[in-house]
């Protein structure tokens, strides 16, 4: 390595790092566990098109992003994969430095099927572990539809005996860790209850326009992480969806600050111990979205973004 700045944000610092070809990169800050290092910010990959994710990975690991975050659901874990291993084979990092999310889709809950599901995520990654690997939602679906059209379609598996099999892929160094998403505080309640091995992470959308602060304070109160997906509030599905990136509360407080509506989004959920997912495929913006370390939002931007909410989901779940 060139040369290291360090600059204090509150209770944490981060550094730019120079390599010898005088790329700047960032050093992003971490969420402890116990044998867990999160980064708090990661890239996204939800909707990112098959012939597009792998560069964006690339360019992401290449800008300082360890965190990358996928789905066997997202159909496009090998070219996330792709992105993962370019970046290992020119040396941009060694695969100790990243932390690889993937997650169990809902037609694999039977505990017999649990192992299916991972094994099929790891040959698409070309990966022989991933970092955390989640439940991607509590309710099991029968197969081979990706999701139900009818009653009939839903499965009966109690997401606690998933979570039960899902342990035993630590036990066989498959997954270093183990989370869940879209979980509400009673259903990480009964994981907590049940398990072996803690959920680290409840990966939820989360937003101005979805704060869901009664779920932060019981997540935070039981030491679970939050990971906030959907931070910028999605791409509206129809076209009479509020447009949080167009805020005028979000754009004002931009200002204030000299950043962007999403740097803010960003900041909003880092200034209070979240983890984020910041997803898109365009090299500059995937770079901007670092630039959220620089800055703190005051008490007062917190309450003001949180007086946005309307309850509304941008992701329908199930």
């Amino acid at each position: 390595m060139g040369s290291e700045s360090v600059q204090p944000v509150g209770r944490c610092c981060f550094c730019l790092l120079a390599d010898d070809r005088g790329n700047m990169t960032v050093n992003i800050p971490t969420l402890l566990r116990p044998g867990v290092r999160l980064p708090v910010l990661g890239l996204g990959t939800w909707k990112s098109k098959p012939n597009e994710v792998s560069t964006a990975v690339r360019v992401a690991i290449g800008a300082g992003y360890r965190h990358i975050d996928t789905a066997w659901n997202y159909g496009n874990e090998t070219e996330v994969g792709q992105g993962v291993r370019d970046a290992l084979r020119d040396g941009t990092v060694e695969r100790k430095e990243l932390f690889i999310v993937t997650k169990l889709w809902c037609t694999f809950h039977r505990p017999e099927d649990v192992k299916l599901g991972i094994a099929d995520s790891l040959n698409k990654l070309g990966l022989d572990y991933v970092d955390m690997y989640l439940m991607h939602g509590p309710q099991g679906f029968k197969g081979p539809k990706i999701r139900p059209t009818s009653d009939s379609d839903y499965d009966d598996t109690d997401y606690v005996h998933t979570w039960k099999a899902m342990e035993s892929l630590v036990d066989e160094g498959l997954a270093r860790s183990l989370g869940v998403s879209n979980f509400n505080s009673q259903q990480v309640d009964r994981v907590l209850q049940a398990c072996r091995i803690k959920p680290v992470v409840n990966q939820v959308e989360l937003h101005p326009y979805l704060p869901q602060l009664d779920l932060i304070k019981y997540c935070q109160s039981k030491d679970v992480i939050l990971t906030a997906y959907s931070p910028f509030g999605s791409t509206p599905e129809v076209g009479n969806e509020p447009r949080l990136l167009e805020d005028p509360v979000v754009v004002a407080i931009g200002k204030r600050h000299r950043k962007s509506p999403a740097q803010v989004l960003l900041r909003y959920h880092l200034e209070r111990g979240i983890s984020v997912l910041a997803k898109s495929i365009t090299p500059t913006r995937i770079r901007q979205n670092l630039e959220v370390f620089d800055f703190r939002l005051t008490e007062d931007d917190i309450r003001t973004l949180n007086s946005l909410d309307r309850n509304h989901r941008y992701v329908t779940w199930q």
